[in-house]
């Protein structure tokens, strides 16, 4: 417990402005930290394909899981999960478990938590020295080019990882129902770990005792998208793939934002009611030796309309070993590390699509 304890401030980054302040004044032109215009193109969705095009669209639907069926044991639904895992990467979840009303509350509290004062936020802000607290992630340099994003970034489980400035001191009732939340939501990544392990044929000890109990951690991640004037010169999100194992996304609104790397474009992701986007991180696709596979994406902002979302980042203990389980036909593709050192690289690079995934991958003449 006590080593786990020493290795949670596994990055820091450097400190920069509110967007979300920023955004409120009338802006003229968009401050040039914040201009990135070598964004791929094109998007590819219903309004961007000809009539003719609309059939193949279904090419492009990213697949939607029932754990009502999963937990019933059907067959086909597991089937459908592991393609999903690893065509897709992606996959929407039905049928949660999770109470509609604890995530309407959910979306409510964290709502007004963004829409505090700035002197307010600013007793939750990160600091020189961690990447928790209100701010932005991944800024290793100040020349480095920004997103258009506020986000918040805090440890919820286990108990003894919370940072005692932040967690313990959010306001009521937003504490109490983000406490519910968090360990709702880990009672679901448990439960696909499981189908997943058995999707993969591997015991699901393995997983337990990788991600369960007091073994395994949970990170939320709240995103705010304000509204830019110009949207096409800014990215609410860098291009990237999740360094995690598994996320499970709850989006607030219907403005659209996500989009996801498929076919060399770029698909937008819309979230079905009720649901919530899930997609395999890179240690997943570590651990099943390249089956699956995490996947490359971004968020785009809107002109008129903020967009709030909610990533729950779930990853094995610190003092854990992260490497290829899948092995007995096919040679690791990856290195083994520990947890600790492999989020130690993660947070000191900027986000840059697959760059620390490709870092951990053997390469031919390391065998």
């Amino acid at each position: 417990m006590e080593i786990e304890k020493k290795t949670t401030s596994l990055g820091k980054s450097i400190l920069v402005p509110s967007v979300q302040e920023l955004a409120k004044g009338s802006l003229k032109e968009i401050p040039d930290r914040y201009v990135q215009l070598n964004q791929d193109a094109p998007i590819l969705g219903a309004n961007d394909v000809e009539d003719d095009e609309l059939s193949h669209l279904n090419d492009y639907c990213v697949p939607i899981i029932n754990m009502e069926t999963l937990i019933s044991g059907d067959g086909l639904e597991l089937e459908k999960l592991h393609l999903a895992c690893q065509v897709w990467g992606f996959f929407q979840l039905i049928n949660h478990g999770i109470d509609t009303s604890l995530v309407e509350k959910f979306k409510c509290e964290t709502q007004e938590f963004f829409n505090l004062p700035i002197e307010e936020k600013k007793r939750y802000w990160q600091t020189s020295t961690e990447v928790e607290g209100f701010g932005q992630a991944f800024v290793v340099s100040v020349e480095q080019k920004l997103d258009w994003a506020d986000i918040f970034f805090l440890t919820t489980l286990p108990i003894h990882l919370r940072k005692p400035n932040l967690f313990p001191m959010l306001p009521l009732p937003y504490r109490d129902v983000l406490e519910n939340y968090s360990i709702q939501l880990q009672n679901i990544a448990m439960k696909l770990l499981d189908y997943l392990s058995k999707a993969l044929k591997i015991d699901p000890k393995i997983m337990r005792e990788m991600f369960g109990d007091d073994h395994g951690t949970q990170s939320l991640r709240m995103n705010y998208y304000p509204p830019c004037p110009e949207p096409k010169k800014v990215i609410g999100l860098t291009p990237h793939s999740d360094a995690v194992a598994l996320t499970i996304l709850l989006q607030f609104n219907q403005v659209e934002g996500l989009q996801i790397k498929k076919d060399g474009k770029w698909v937008s992701i819309n979230p079905l009611p009720n649901s919530f986007v899930v997609n395999i991180g890179d240690i997943l696709e570590i651990m099943s030796n390249g089956i699956y596979k995490s996947v490359l994406h971004r968020a785009v902002v809107n002109a008129t309309k903020e967009r709030i979302s909610v990533a729950a980042f779930h990853n094995p203990a610190f003092h854990k070993e992260i490497g290829p389980i899948l092995t007995d036909t096919t040679p690791a593709r990856f290195r083994r590390i520990s947890v600790t050192e492999y989020f130690n690289g993660v947070f000191t690079r900027a986000l840059d699509g697959k760059s620390y995934l490709d870092f951990m991958r053997i390469k031919q003449n390391d065998s």
